[in-house]
């Protein structure tokens, strides 16, 4: 399993566009074979945000990397909806998770 950390600062306008661009690209993403899940998180006040995206492979990454609607999203972002971002890809060798259990 793959990770993409998807790091960016929003630009203080297009609010409206950078909305129906991102749910646009939460479906889209989720129709690429080899996709696993992906969380993001923005404060509101800095425009910091994370993405992390889970793929299964370097062959998902980069049919989603190259898809043509991505693409113009991307363009988007460095032209409009983002004054910086940076992405790492990473390789999980690890992945576990708990859960509090209710008590009784």
């Amino acid at each position: 399993m793959y990770a993409v950390i998807f790091r960016s600062i929003r630009t203080t306008h297009s609010e409206d566009l950078y909305q129906e661009h991102s749910k646009k690209m939460d479906e889209l993403v989720k129709s690429i074979s080899g996709y696993i899940s992906h969380h993001s998180q923005r404060d509101s006040k800095t425009k910091e945000g994370i993405t992390v995206s889970y793929f299964e492979s370097l062959e998902a990454i980069s049919k989603w990397r190259e898809h043509p609607e991505h693409k113009k999203t991307q363009e988007l972002g460095r032209t409009t909806l983002y004054s910086w971002y940076e992405i790492d890809l990473v390789k999980v060798e690890r992945k576990y998770d708990w859960t509090l259990k209710d008590s009784e």
